[in-house]
């Protein structure tokens, strides 16, 4: 093949790859906002005490409501059987039945479109010869771990049918953890095959400090997800101090004392806070520091923005404390983290540019 015909289909197949990441990159977008609006519609389920009301898992036949009276009454007959209703909630109507019954058939329905979302336009795209053999096993990865979620979920709801009121904080903070590395994965593939506005960093010392704000980031929403789980943000209402000092007493006060970090409420909270501390000096720190290695850049731009991102979660965080975990503020605090886990995995993965185009092609030749 001669150089000027090797140039063109070149050009042709990076024109069309183009095409085609660009027909991803709207798809990913779609999958992110559903998964967005899954995690806050989640938050509003715990939120509102309303997890417990669908008893039993029925991944087809759950997606139909009970479209009448009778059927009403016997999804509230099986929720008069578990332990919430009997100690916590004894004496409600079929009508105060149906606000939290909703709450959770709505989270369990965005659930299961988000696996069409996903899916379906993933069969298409590689029917079609549109998924680069790069993107092959990660796709596949992010459908396989989402499937399991579907049954972290119903493991999750399971652990408070029985003997419990409520669910298990470590499987509550397992299925939002794993909802996050499903966000924050698709957010990773969809930042690799999308165009960059400058060439990778890829000696900055920046980078390693961008990755641990991303993993710390997530860390904290694990912290957040044991907090909710034992409903520790209703006390200790107060900031900067908590319980009248920096360093609360009685952290650990449990035996062993590492079950402290899980299971008391004060401790769990004060890690929390902690965490959210560090995390604002890690984004302080790597503000400084890309913009004295990469002055002017796009990432020391990004940089300022993620700092701006944390500071505002902050904000939140301490809002929803001073409010006792007053819904709004609470879900404005659970949407802050998700933006916040998104834009430090984006951040992180624009340091090493976008995927070349037609690698394959140039190394065939």
């Amino acid at each position: 093949m001669t150089t000027a015909a090797f140039e063109s289909v070149v050009l042709k197949g990076m024109e069309k790859q183009e095409r085609d990441r660009r027909a991803l990159r709207i798809w990913l977008s779609l999958v992110l906002l559903s998964l967005f609006a899954l995690v806050i519609v989640g938050g509003a389920t715990r939120l509102t005490n309303s997890g417990l009301s669908i008893t039993e898992w029925k991944p087809i036949h759950g997606v139909i409501p009970p479209l009448s009276a009778e059927e009403w009454q016997q999804e509230f007959d099986l929720y008069k059987r578990i332990p919430e209703y009997q100690q916590i909630n004894s004496g409600m109507t079929v009508e105060e039945f149906k606000g939290i019954f909703w709450w959770e058939w709505a989270h369990r329905l965005i659930a299961r479109s988000i696996g069409l979302i996903f899916a379906a336009p993933l069969a298409f795209f590689w029917l079609t010869g549109r998924v680069e053999k790069r993107l092959k096993a990660p796709l596949l990865g992010i459908l396989a771990l989402g499937g399991f979620q579907g049954f972290i979920g119903w493991w999750m709801v399971s652990s408070g049918l029985a003997e419990r009121t409520d669910v298990s904080q470590y499987r509550l903070a397992t299925h939002l953890t794993i909802a996050c590395i499903i966000f924050a994965s698709t957010m990773w593939i969809m930042r690799a095959i999308s165009p960059h506005e400058e060439a990778p960093a890829r000696r900055s010392s920046s980078i390693t400090l961008a990755m641990v704000i991303a993993l710390m980031a997530l860390f904290q929403i694990y912290l957040g997800a044991l907090v909710a789980g034992l409903d520790a943000g209703l006390s200790y209402n107060t900031w900067p101090l908590m319980d009248g000092a920096l360093v609360p007493g009685d952290l650990f006060i449990q035996k062993p004392w590492w079950i402290n970090l899980f299971e008391n409420p004060k401790t769990v909270q004060f890690v929390h806070r902690c965490g959210a501390y560090v995390l604002f000096a890690l984004t302080f720190i790597h503000m400084l520091l890309t913009a004295q290695e990469l002055p002017g850049s796009a990432h020391a731009r990004r940089a300022m923005i993620l700092f701006a991102l944390v500071s505002a979660q902050a904000a939140l965080g301490i809002t929803a404390l001073l409010t006792q975990v007053q819904i709004h503020a609470a879900l404005m605090h659970q949407a802050g983290a998700i933006i916040v886990l998104g834009f430090a995995v984006a951040h992180w993965r624009g340091f090493k540019g976008a995927y070349p185009l037609n690698a394959g092609i140039i190394e065939r030749r």
